[in-house]
């Protein structure tokens, strides 16, 4: 049998196999991973480019998806300095205009007539008037930026050609007037970063736990499983408001209240994993050798037994996400104006019986996918990693 052979099946590969061959594992593997790419670029991607993607533009707020508009640029008087790649990537960049929507513009040689948008409901016509030396800041043939231009035709020339700028909002905008696509997709790296370091915390303390319960026994393991029960007596939800309260609102508290209340399940496992094979021949030899207690349980007992703490881990992902966005509706999680899909359910719960229940429907609808392609991914894990098939 020569090494191909062997290695088609070997353990990890017939499973990786089964995997595969589960179409709703890897399609909801894929659904993941897409979410985790947006999530990771999404300020290349989203309109709104902002920290937060919080550009408010009250005048256009609660539009419908399809929404269109013109948009008018004014540059800042004081632009901001230059966001380095990396910062912007993860932060965003602040803007360097002022937006205005416009159902029209009327430029003469020094200055701008402005007829802001007025939506169906409000006829009231608003205009604002720009000198238009604001527009020619950043123009190359007036670098000062302190002359007017010498005629209306070359005025009108350059601000619809370089301070015009048409924007569609595909799935409408906020109470805030905030473009709603990008919030969401930015909303989706404080559920999978939330789930992520959960599950990371959870491990460390679940793995310790039970490996010091189920390995030593004895008084040790009374100690760790009076602690186990204590612990998985408070409900979950209730544990993590009271973590949060005394730790504070923010995003690093509710990472650490998310994670110290998911260790449990992994601790029960791990300790009845150990305590099944801490008697077998190959424990039983690494101590005949002289091994270390330590060397033991992480490098011959914990390899052994990876494929259930695995499925448990994709499921507790799936629970941290949606205990993030219990925590962002209750208003002690993520705080404003960062975007959380919870938090835009509270922001937005309201516009469900008025003709924009999109707005809280949509983060929802994520949550609901999300969570769902988790436990798809358990299951598909549990089939894939059972030595029975």
């Amino acid at each position: 049998m020569n090494s191909k052979t062997k290695q088609a099946q070997s353990p990890k590969a017939l499973a990786w196999k089964r995997f595969r061959s589960n179409k709703l594992g890897m399609a909801s593997c894929g659904f993941v991973i897409l979410w985790a790419l947006l999530a990771l670029f999404a300020y290349l991607i989203i309109p709104d480019k902002t920290p937060n993607a919080n550009r408010q533009i009250l005048e256009i707020s609660t539009k419908k998806p399809g929404f269109e508009v013109d948009m008018l640029m004014i540059p800042k008087e004081t632009p901001p300095q230059k966001t380095p790649f990396f910062v912007f990537l993860f932060n965003g960049r602040p803007d360097d205009c002022i937006y205005l929507p416009f159902d029209s513009i009327h430029v003469d040689a020094n200055q701008t007539t402005v007829y802001l948008y007025q939506s169906e409901e409000n006829l009231n016509v608003r205009t604002e008037t720009i000198d238009n030396r604001d527009f020619i800041q950043t123009s190359p043939s007036t670098g000062s930026g302190t002359s007017a231009f010498d005629s209306a035709e070359e005025a009108d020339t350059y601000i619809r050609s370089h301070c015009v700028k048409h924007r569609k909002f595909l799935l409408g905008t906020d109470q805030f007037g905030r473009d709603f696509l990008s919030r969401l997709v930015l909303g989706s790296r404080i559920s999978l970063t939330v789930g992520f370091i959960a599950v990371l915390l959870s491990l460390m303390i679940g793995i310790v736990m039970g490996s010091l319960g189920g390995f030593f026994r004895g008084k040790v393991d009374d100690l760790v499983v009076w602690f186990i029960n204590v612990v998985w007596s408070i409900p979950t939800l209730l544990l993590v408001i009271a973590i949060t309260f005394a730790l504070g609102k923010g995003i690093a508290q509710v990472f650490i209240a998310v994670g110290l209340t998911m260790w449990v399940e992994v601790a029960r496992i791990v300790r009845g994993q150990i305590l099944s094979i801490r008697e077998t021949t190959f424990v039983e030899a690494g101590r005949a050798l002289g091994f270390k207690n330590l060397r033991i349980i992480f490098k011959h007992i914990l390899p052994n037994i990876l494929n259930p703490i695995i499925v448990v881990s994709a499921a507790n992902f799936a629970s941290a996400i949606l205990l993030e966005a219990g925590l962002s509706f209750l208003g002690i999680g993520v705080q404003p104006p960062m975007p959380s899909w919870g938090s835009m359910i509270k922001e937005n719960y309201a516009f469900i019986i008025l003709d924009a229940a999109y707005l809280a429907i949509l983060p929802g609808i994520a949550i609901m996918l999300l969570v769902l392609a988790f436990m798809l991914i358990g299951n598909a894990l549990r089939e894939a990693l059972d030595v029975k098939n």
